[in-house]
């Protein structure tokens, strides 16, 4: 993606890409008045993120929808791998460490991690 984006603008762009398309009033309903967003906040968080290259708009009878360019997990893969690359140079050591040291992880999510582990190891085996 183009730029960095912030925490804000990260659950806004889920939101979207949760929903499928969208427009700024649906989004300023669901997502800005839980938050005390108003519509024009939501409008100037959606225009940024288009012009970031996370959003695109379309006209649809009369209507202008927006859309993520890619689906909610792939958002939430580049801003880990953003992080890893700016914060962590690259290493993710320092968030292992996190996790097996201060993290509280569910029984679930220490499945998924082993999962994801077991996935690793068997790309790295590969030719």
């Amino acid at each position: 993606m183009a730029r960095t984006i912030g925490d804000q603008e990260l659950a806004l762009l889920q939101h979207v890409a949760e929903h499928g398309e969208a427009t700024v009033g649906e989004v300023a309903t669901a997502f800005g008045t839980p938050r005390g967003l108003a519509r024009s906040t939501v409008l100037t968080m959606m225009e940024r993120l288009r012009r970031k290259g996370h959003l695109s708009r379309r006209l649809v009878d009369g209507v202008v929808r927006y859309t993520s360019h890619a689906p909610a997990d792939a958002v939430m893969r580049d801003v880990v791998r953003g992080f890893v690359e700016r914060t962590l140079g690259g290493s993710v050591s320092p968030m292992v460490a996190y996790l097996s040291e201060e993290a509280e992880v569910s029984d679930e999510e220490a499945k998924r991690l082993e999962q994801l582990l077991d996935r690793l190891q068997a790309r790295r085996r590969e030719p």
